[in-house]
């Protein structure tokens, strides 16, 4: 057994004790995994309220297109094709310059067909679009 007095004093450490280090560190993440659900139920947001939403679209200035499973378009219950929806949306457009369009299109249609019908009423410069959707049954 060696005694205190046989000790070098300058001596190097060959090895570097962790273990409170990770104590540290598994106390820590302890910590952040406790508080971090905490934090996202945390946030009290309050909408801010407007005179202009209600009143947002006029009821009559909403035009219905529909896109069945076979990419079928209907502009209202009439059936069209493409360019004549573009057409009739432009002529819309022209007539009322507040026109809004709401696009119903079938649960299994390409997201291709849909993107299309949605470029025509870009060009068409119509700046009101909405999608129709079905809530998610549980």
């Amino acid at each position: 057994m060696r005694r205190f007095s046989d000790r070098q004093s300058l001596h190097a450490l060959n090895e570097l004790n962790v273990t409170p280090m990770l104590d540290l560190a598994f106390v820590l993440l302890i910590i952040f995994m406790i508080t971090t659900p905490l934090m996202e139920n945390s946030v009290d947001l309050v909408i801010p309220s407007s005179n202009a939403a209600k009143n947002a679209v006029d009821p009559q200035a909403v035009q219905t297109v529909a896109i069945n499973r076979e990419a079928q378009i209907e502009l209202n219950g009439a059936p069209l094709a493409l360019e004549q929806l573009e057409a009739q949306l432009v002529a819309l457009k022209e007539a009322n310059s507040e026109v809004a369009v709401v696009i119903r299109s079938h649960r299994e249609l390409p997201v291709q067909e849909l993107v299309k019908v949605m470029d025509a009423v870009q060009r068409a410069k119509i700046s009101k679009i909405g999608v129709v959707t079905n809530p998610e049954q549980p």
